[in-house]
């Protein structure tokens, strides 16, 4: 049943992406020359959250409830917000707290987990590198759009 519940709350974690997509909006953007090609984007985010789902499932399975779990609920929820902010509200200076926000999460997640679980903290390792490569891209285009969001 935990792994019942726990790919339920990945998957609703992932449907933030196709809800605010990013659409014209951002392809009118000026972007760093070293942002990833879009096909990219959704092959690793389908690799991140089957890892995502596996590292929360098992700790579940190893701990149950504790700091870990309530860590790995929680990048759930920075995660899931952020293509809100970022594509559904234009608010790239509130999404850059958000995936800052998430880093730091996935960090304290992975310190946690490793008390628990040595492979669930491992399989956050590229996680914690694609959002900290999300964070500096977000920031690289807020930086070079400073009118492209509402006041």
């Amino acid at each position: 049943m935990s792994a019942i519940i726990i790919a339920v709350l990945v998957l609703a974690t992932a449907s933030t992406g196709a809800l605010f997509k990013p659409g014209e909006w951002y392809q009118e953007l000026r972007r760093p020359s070293w942002t990833p090609p879009n096909w990219a984007f959704p092959v690793v985010w389908s690799i991140l959250y089957l890892a995502i789902g596996f590292a929360g499932w098992l700790v579940w399975e190893a701990q149950g409830m504790g700091l870990a779990i309530a860590l790995w609920l929680a990048q759930l929820v920075f995660n899931a917000a952020w293509s809100w902010l970022f594509f559904g509200r234009k608010r790239m200076d509130l999404a850059f707290v958000d995936v800052c926000l998430l880093f730091l999460t996935i960090i304290a997640f992975i310190l946690a987990a490793a008390q628990v679980s040595q492979t669930a903290a491992l399989l956050f390792l590229p996680y914690a590198a694609w959002v900290a490569t999300a964070a500096t891209l977000n920031r690289a285009v807020w930086r070079l759009n400073p009118d492209a969001a509402p006041a």
